[in-house]
């Protein structure tokens, strides 16, 4: 009863929402979520300079905010 209520306290974001990064070594960053999963979203936070690959993160849904 208790994770009910909280799991329903937290937006969670979508695929192709911005978020801001609330907790961790990120915190502050803004990116792209690329990928949905039940715990946790996978970000895009940038492009590496040097190979322009995506640089991504994983952020529990307690530890961002979605942005408008």
């Amino acid at each position: 009863m208790g994770e009910e209520t909280t799991e329903k306290k937290v937006k969670t974001a979508n695929i192709g929402d911005v978020i801001q990064i609330s907790k961790g070594i990120e915190k502050g960053k803004k990116g792209k979520v690329v990928v949905l999963r039940e715990n946790s979203v996978i970000a895009e936070i940038g492009k590496n300079k040097k190979t322009d690959e995506p640089i991504k993160t994983v952020v529990n849904h307690k530890n961002y905010k979605l942005v408008k």
